[in-house]
């Protein structure tokens, strides 16, 4: 492969890649705008958050078998027709249901990028440089969620919320001319695969009943699904509560970007002395301690603006060293089922936290408090998961550090 070939297929990968977190985080600073436009509460816009999470959940189990079935452009293609249209419908909506609705429709239409992302980066490249290709996809998965909050901000404040979707359709018009004509078809269709739900199912089964598999991704998604608290309270807390302005609020989000990507770095460097294992194990109490004395401070309201800030930078420290971590010994014990394995496993992730964006919805109203609340929930039940689902383990497989995973977000 050239130079030049290589590079052309990174970037095309990568945009693939970003279009997710693109679409997650460049309309965050526009939900107050939003809610004022379609007469509603920021708290009830967050659900257009949960109904994406819950988009992109179903469409990770929905697009598995069919890039296996039907090879990785067709459906591709159709993704990102449904992605561009959706978004077009987000430019011109009038009411926040429709909304909510169309988010649903965005992400599964995107979903088919992130899917088909993963699988070509199988087809295309030689088994000794796949942990190189997936490092330099994580760094455009982690440069995205500092980028696309900053831009919206700047958007959303000179241009107004509706632009955000205009410019959205138009990076999925891009990078659908890029991927059908800059891609190879990297892999043939393979009839044999059924999409009947009874062999999909039992397939689904098999790696949930590995207990490797339940006990790391479960405490992984819990613990993973203080992130996307987060994320969908993040507007509420810094708009409302704190009422920065739009721009202001990119660049903090941007700024704890930092911290989720700092440390996952650093987690690299911690892996030649201690095992996954001891890592999560000694992250999760890290957090565990943090988010009980974040829950103090904001129930007894000693929490400003640069409080709420530092500690919640250090909560999403110690996530962006447990996720690769738990990632990686989920998906350890598959040589075999690894694309129904990880799939699993990004549905997981993606369920509960919509289901955490969807508490956020309902109880963030005008407090810190509640956020923090749901934080220590999910921190002490992943902690008591990781526990318990460990004596389950009979055989233990390990990840080598040559083993690159790579982490949804």
């Amino acid at each position: 492969m050239t130079t030049k070939k290589y590079i052309k297929l990174i970037l095309i990968l990568g945009s693939l890649t970003a279009l997710g977190p693109f679409s997650i985080d460049m309309y965050l600073p526009g939900f107050s705008g939003i809610a004022k436009d379609l007469h509603t509460t920021v708290a009830k816009v967050s659900m257009s958050l949960s109904s994406y999470f819950i988009g992109i959940s179903a469409g990770q189990l929905l697009y598995g078998p069919l890039l296996d079935r039907f090879g990785r452009k067709k459906p591709l293609f159709i993704g990102l027709m449904v992605y561009i249209l959706a978004s077009l419908g987000c430019v011109y909506v009038t009411d926040i249901d429709s909304f909510i609705l169309l988010r649903f429709i965005q992400a599964v239409g995107s979903c088919a990028a992130t899917v088909a992302s993963v699988a070509m980066v199988r087809d295309l490249f030689p088994v000794k440089d796949i942990p190189k290709v997936f490092s330099l996809l994580m760094l455009v998965l982690g440069l995205s969620p500092m980028l696309a909050p900053t831009i919206g901000g700047y958007v959303t404040e000179d241009y107004g919320w509706h632009t955000v979707f205009f410019i959205l359709m138009c990076m999925g018009i891009a990078i659908l001319i890029a991927a059908q004509l800059g891609l190879p078809n990297s892999y043939k269709p393979d009839t044999s695969i059924s999409l009947k739900p009874k062999p999909i199912i039992s397939n689904f089964l098999k790696v949930l009943k590995e207990p490797q598999f339940f006990t790391y991704a479960f405490t992984g998604s819990i613990a993973f699904s203080g992130l996307f608290t987060y994320v969908a309270a993040s507007p509420i807390i810094f708009m409302d509560i704190y009422h920065v302005d739009a721009k202001t609020y990119g660049w903090i989000f941007a700024f704890m970007s930092v911290s989720f990507i700092g440390s996952s770095q650093l987690n690299s460097v911690l892996l030649k002395k201690f095992t996954s294992e001891q890592m999560i194990f000694g992250a999760l109490i890290l957090q565990s301690v943090i988010v009980i004395v974040f829950l103090i401070l904001s129930l007894n309201n000693l929490l400003g603006l640069y409080e709420t800030i530092a500690m919640l930078f250090l909560f999403l420290g110690c996530l962006g060293i447990s996720n690769p971590n738990t990632a990686g010994l989920t998906m350890a014990p598959f040589a075999k089922n690894a694309g129904s394995a990880s799939a699993l496993m990004g549905a997981i992730q993606l369920g509960l936290g919509a289901l955490a964006s969807f508490a956020v919805g309902v109880f963030v109203k005008n407090s810190v408090a509640p956020m923090v609340f749901i934080m220590t929930a999910t921190t002490i039940i992943a902690f008591i998961v990781l526990n318990v689902g460990k004596r389950f383990i009979k055989t233990k497989v390990e990840v080598s550090e040559n083993d690159d995973v790579l982490v949804g977000h």
